[in-house]
């Protein structure tokens, strides 16, 4: 199974998740238009957004939702409940062709982490799908799993990405999701997934400030300029703000291409090093 995983990981290539777009399942107009919202994956919530008693009704619509938002190419998430018994029917529910990845809430350890990815692989076996094909998301949001990071983040091949979940992990110590109680636990998951290969994705602040368009693009270019890769949105105007904060400028792409064209100049006169702008 190791090797299967290994040949699997080395064959697929890292996405491009600048923006990731929370949408619930269960209410039937948001997953209509999600495709049209230009974000680079949308995530399909069974979690919070779901109440409790519409839940099996979300898991039964799954199949129908997962072709609607991925019809223009964007990746296909599905968020799942932390609770066992709810988790069990959710990946029954998810493991399914045209999924992406799972974001698991919640995580707080690498032993979590393999025991999804097992029930993932019977699942897939089961239903003749190819092994490995679906990634991993881990959500940090409690301070045990910041003493985890590491383990988590190296704990299966299906791990793709970890993110923070700024609201969730606030509450957990007893905050408010504000700049200094986010900023150290924000780098740890950044540091952690960067050691890993994974996508670090997130921002300093709270998700849940939709309104302050001024706010977050300050705060997504921050994030961009830490390391970030992307950042998760739960609403609309969010995602072309994230888009446009981790995307290369103009002024950098332009920038890059004089590098390349120095760099070839350089070597076809057998110099190691060059300058540009006295740089």
């Amino acid at each position: 199974m190791k090797d299967t995983f290994a040949a699997v990981e080395s064959a697929m290539a890292v996405p491009r998740w600048r923006s990731l777009l929370f949408v619930p399942a269960h209410v039937a107009r948001f997953v209509e238009t999600a495709h049209e919202r230009g974000a680079d994956g949308v995530i399909l919530d069974l979690e919070d957004s779901v109440p409790q008693d519409q839940k099996g009704e979300a898991r039964r619509q799954l199949p129908e939702c997962v072709a609607k938002v991925g019809r223009k190419g964007a990746s296909v998430l599905v968020r799942v409940n932390r609770g066992l018994r709810a988790l069990a029917a959710d990946l029954d529910a998810t493991v399914m062709a045209g999924v992406d990845a799972l974001v698991l809430p919640k995580t707080d350890s690498a032993e979590w982490v393999l025991e999804i990815a097992n029930a993932v692989s019977e699942l897939e076996r089961e239903r003749n799908l190819a092994p490995g094909r679906i990634r991993f998301l881990a959500q940090i949001e409690t301070p045990g799993a910041l003493q985890r990071l590491a383990a988590i983040a190296s704990a299966h091949p299906r791990m793709v990405a970890m993110a923070l979940g700024p609201e969730d992990f606030s509450a957990a110590v007893g905050g408010s999701p504000e700049f200094d109680l986010l900023l150290s636990p924000n780098l740890s998951v950044l540091f952690a997934a960067r050691a890993a290969g994974l996508l670090p994705l997130g921002f300093i602040g709270s998700i849940g400030e939709f309104s302050d368009t001024h706010k977050l693009r300050k705060t997504a270019a921050h994030a961009r300029c830490l390391g970030f890769a992307g950042a998760l949105a739960i609403h609309p105007t969010q995602v072309a703000i994230i888009n446009e904060a981790f995307s290369p400028s103009a002024q950098e792409l332009e920038w890059a291409r004089r590098v390349v064209a120095a760099e070839k100049d350089a070597a076809g006169r057998g110099l190691c090093a060059f300058a540009i702008d006295a740089r």
